[in-house]
């Protein structure tokens, strides 16, 4: 049986917004005195709120970060770490890599921990790669041998040969990351820990990262790994933990987990308001407003329908030139189709809040979870985009008659022959 390398018991950490001190010099010094003399709880600490970060921050205000945090690791898992933006997976990966202390609970590990949590994680700006690779090794606590003979597959990984010598804050972000995942992931750590920062690299980068980490995991050393990434949440990781709002939500198979974070980060019924939604890019004149699918339930082998509706922002205007593109994606986020009218050469026009834009198209998804991405543009502008919105399910009917549909990989059911001639 698999030995535990990673416990985590009634995890806690609290942070204060705005202030950091007490008020007065008296009740920082009672602070330290109680904290880190006495090992007692901070005497000042009130009741916080869970960390939402949808609200507007309050001076003062305590914040659970995260809260009543439970689990193990077994050595040789691979862990998949997921949650929205805010939901406290950073701050668990700067616990177990003592970035930080938590405010209650403990943690206990067995074996040496590399992490790499952000760009320049345990690099001295002044020191030469070189020297901060030796740095690091000594850290975990290497000598200087096995350091050196790690050396030339580290610098070959990174490709930072030609600026080895030269000082780390001279390089770029992509050059800091790909030097900091070779020293973390080649100086053979017991406990690989590595947030969404492989995301500043380049994709053959990222490729070479994942494959690299596979490759650990078939040591029988253990990884978290904290992506948005589902793709690569998926293929490299066997179980997966969801956290939202500062608490874990569920931990099982990374496909269930996967299947659980898509469901309840997108709309799920037959009409969707899109008005409401916070937008990052377009802009903004005409956006749209709804989305309703049609003949519900969505099955395979039965047409796919759904009406699309716009709102301008601007009184009076009217838009020629319409592109509406829809891209149909599956649970992972990977694109299954991208439709757009000016594929078929279909021109649109928009001058009425009331017209309706119905899209019909021939369903040959298999059975699963699905969502669709939004994008709206005129002319050459680019008026609203709003990623994975709408989430479907589709049933299956097995249209085709296949004697074992569930043996078909992939995401479709395509029609197929197979004739000797």
């Amino acid at each position: 049986m698999s030995e535990t390398v990673i416990k985590i018991e009634n995890l806690s950490k609290l942070y204060r917004l705005g202030e950091v001190g007490t008020g007065s010099f008296a009740h920082d010094l009672n602070r330290w005195w109680q904290t880190k003399v006495r090992r007692k709880e901070d005497p000042y600490t009130r009741i916080g709120s869970k960390n939402d970060r949808t609200k507007k921050a309050v001076k003062g205000e305590h914040v659970w970060a995260l809260q009543d945090i439970n689990f193990e690791v077994k050595q040789g898992e691979v862990i998949g770490i997921i949650g929205k933006n805010g939901a406290g997976k950073s701050t668990l990966l700067k616990l177990l890599s003592r970035v930080t202390a938590p405010t209650t609970g403990s943690i206990k590990t067995k074996g040496r921990i590399a992490s790499l949590l952000e760009v320049g994680t345990g690099f001295h700006p002044e020191m030469t790669g070189r020297e901060n690779i030796f740095m690091n090794g000594t850290i975990m606590g290497m000598n200087r041998h096995e350091i050196r003979a790690k050396l030339d597959e580290i610098v070959e990984f990174a490709g930072v040969a030609k600026y080895l010598d030269t000082p780390t804050k001279r390089y770029s972000s992509g050059m800091t990351v790909r030097l900091g995942f070779a020293v973390a992931a080649f100086l053979e750590p017991e406990i690989l820990i590595v947030d969404e920062v492989l995301a500043v690299g380049d994709l053959e980068f990222q490729k070479k990262a994942i494959n690299k980490m596979a490759e650990i995991s078939k040591s029988n050393r253990t990884i978290l790994f904290v992506s948005h990434n589902m793709s690569s949440i998926r293929n490299l990781c066997q179980e997966g933990v969801l956290i939202e709002n500062g608490s874990i939500k569920s931990i099982g198979r990374v496909e269930h987990i996967i299947a659980e974070y898509i469901t309840s980060n997108n709309n799920s019924d037959s009409s969707s308001d899109l008005v409401s939604i916070h937008r990052d890019q377009g802009e903004g004149n005409l956006i749209f407003k709804s989305l309703e699918f049609v003949d519900l339930p969505v099955v395979n082998g039965k047409k796919l329908k759904f009406q699309i509706r716009l709102k301008s922002m601007v009184a009076k205007k009217n838009y020629k030139e319409l592109d509406i593109g829809i891209a149909i994606n599956d649970m992972y986020n990977n694109c299954i189709n991208h439709l757009s009218n000016r594929f078929i050469y279909k021109e649109l026009t928009h001058d009425n809040d009331h017209a309706v834009y119905e899209v019909t198209v021939d369903n040959y998804l298999k059975p699963g979870e699905y969502n669709l991405t939004l994008f709206l543009r005129t002319k050459d502008t680019v008026q609203d985009f709003l990623e994975n919105v709408v989430n479907f399910s589709v049933e299956d009917s097995n249209p085709y008659g296949y004697h074992d549909s569930q043996q078909i990989k992939g995401s479709i059911y395509p029609h197929f022959e197979i004739n000797k001639l």
